[in-house]
């Protein structure tokens, strides 16, 4: 009889061991620089990436990433394809009613960016002009709430790398997206030094939501818990500061 309860005993640690070891699938957008990009030999890297291993370092899982086209995101997270998404996903209120979120890791606004040459004063002030977003982002609702009914063009494209290519081209006039994904993918690459910030930041929240948190299934609980776990204790052991000190130069974590 012992030696059944020892072999049960041995099992269940072993099965924790287990659950607590495996695993987690994690989604990306692979063209979000400095948060979510591709090193030279395509292997993934920046801020999101960063902060996701020190979320499964903390919550004792091993995260594979799983490259996804942002419109399919949030489909391929109800297919479960993966376990969650880390990729600069805003907690929007729409996204909500489709997914759980945990708490913020970073907050930072986005601003409309526009060649030098153009005057800006104000939204009517660029109609007739041609605006570049990520299809399915927070940013395009914003273009496609604000801008549009008001005589500017947008265009929506897959990759948030694909907008930058069409504004080298000449065939945008700018974009709208975060600033510092903004900033670190485009303003001070080759390129970008004849486009600018205009207007003031947008921070709206039936745009553009509270911050960027994980994305999982309804229903999630547990993992919910562990994660907000994790970013409280990574804010707090300076993990998260050692992650925002390689990439920016003040704390994305916001207000």
């Amino acid at each position: 009889m012992k030696k059944l309860l020892l072999a049960a005993a041995i099992s269940a640690l072993c099965v924790s061991a287990f659950a607590q070891g495996k695993d987690l699938k994690v989604a990306i957008d692979a063209t979000y620089e400095p948060f979510t990009f591709k090193t030279a030999d395509g292997k993934p890297t920046g801020f999101d990436v960063d902060i996701a291993n020190a979320l499964c370092e903390e919550i004792k899982r091993k995260c594979v990433f799983v490259e996804q086209a942002w419109d399919g995101m949030i489909p391929g997270l109800l297919a479960k394809k993966y376990d969650v998404i880390i990729s600069s996903m805003s907690i929007t209120e729409e996204r909500k009613k489709q997914v759980d979120f945990t708490d913020k890791y970073y907050n930072t606004p986005s601003k409309i960016v526009l060649k030098k040459d153009i005057k800006f004063d104000g939204i009517p002030s660029i109609k007739g002009k041609k605006i570049g977003v990520l299809k399915a982002s927070t940013q395009e609702k914003y273009a496609l709430g604000e801008l549009k009914g008001k005589g500017v063009e947008v265009v929506s494209y897959d990759a948030q790398d694909q907008v930058y290519l069409d504004i080298k081209a000449g065939r945008l006039d700018g974009t709208v997206a975060d600033t510092m994904e903004v900033e670190g993918g485009f303003l001070t690459k080759p390129g970008g030094e004849n486009y600018q910030f205009v207007g003031d930041p947008l921070h709206i929240p039936k745009y553009f939501g509270i911050g960027a948190g994980v994305a999982l299934r309804k229903g999630q609980v547990e993992l919910k818990g562990q994660l907000n776990g994790a970013i409280k204790a990574i804010r707090a052991n300076g993990k998260y500061k050692t992650i925002n000190d390689k990439y920016f130069k003040f704390d994305v974590y916001g207000k």
